[in-house]
């Protein structure tokens, strides 16, 4: 059976802020359908050159009655799952899109666009033997990544990230690995295990979403805009805020311009 081209594309993004002015310079119109009602994720679509965009969201918290957006590896692992699960074949990739931190020691700015070579989680601290310490990491590298790793011979798993060389090349955007954890903030274990991971960014939600492509055999690219950086003097929470609004029209920016170079193309042509 022959590749198929990219038809379309889904693209997973963590908070309503991020996706908002994507969502609407695309005109894409709320999807009703793709999620059961008493859940809180949130669908849009649309087509782009004549293929199908389809966006979502985490949504809003109504477990705890916090009413804030669903952050964090839970929502966006089960989120990404449900929409796969339900558009089954008619997904050709999966883009993951959203904000991140950066690195100063990376040569990470404000406003940095990153695409992911490789996902790692830096808070799944698991120090049992037989292969728990290489679970915990959860890396997944590039299809056809040389770097390295402690997780054995089998370093890339099932993994289906996409190496974005060539479209980082053509955009002119920064590429690096992206090292995922469940919490705004760091201690001095989770930098340890980031420079470990050799992070260029850190997000909340990428391993997960790499994982359920892995599970379920769909092509993965992220793109991650840096609203803070990790290793600077600002407190994260303050600097994610205050750029967060900015970020969000960087990948308004960024989304169709990556969009526009991979539609209509094969994944393994990328």
């Amino acid at each position: 059976m022959s590749e198929p081209t990219i038809q379309h594309v889904l693209v997973v993004i963590a908070m309503e802020p991020e996706a908002k002015p994507f969502v609407e310079h695309m005109g894409l119109e709320k999807d009703e359908e793709l999620f059961e009602p008493h859940l809180p994720f949130e669908a849009y679509s649309g087509t782009h050159k004549d293929a199908t965009v389809t966006v979502i969201t985490n949504g809003k918290d109504n477990v705890y009655n916090t009413g804030v957006d669903n952050v964090g590896t839970v929502p966006a692992s089960l989120a990404t799952y449900l929409a796969l699960h339900k558009l089954k074949d008619r997904v050709d990739l999966l883009i993951n899109a959203g904000t991140s931190g950066g690195f100063q020691r990376k040569g990470g700015a404000i406003g940095d666009v990153y695409l992911t070579t490789a996902v790692s989680h830096h808070d799944r601290r698991i120090p049992i033997p037989g292969g728990f310490i290489p679970y915990g990491i959860g890396r997944l590298e590039s299809r056809d990544s040389n770097s390295s790793d402690d997780g054995g011979d089998n370093k890339n798993g099932n993994s289906t990230v996409i190496n974005p060389q060539k479209l980082a090349d053509m955009l002119q955007y920064k590429t690096g690995v992206v090292s995922t954890g469940n919490s705004l903030d760091k201690t001095d274990t989770c930098d340890q295990h980031m420079m470990a991971n050799d992070a260029s960014v850190k997000d909340m939600e990428a391993a997960a979403i790499a994982w359920t492509c892995a599970l379920l055999q769909k092509p993965f690219l992220g793109i991650k805009v840096v609203t803070d950086i990790v290793d600077g003097d600002i407190p994260t929470q303050d600097e994610f805020m205050a750029n967060l609004a900015t970020a969000a029209k960087s990948l308004q920016t960024a989304l169709p311009q990556v969009l526009d170079a991979v539609i209509g193309k094969k994944c393994s042509d990328l």
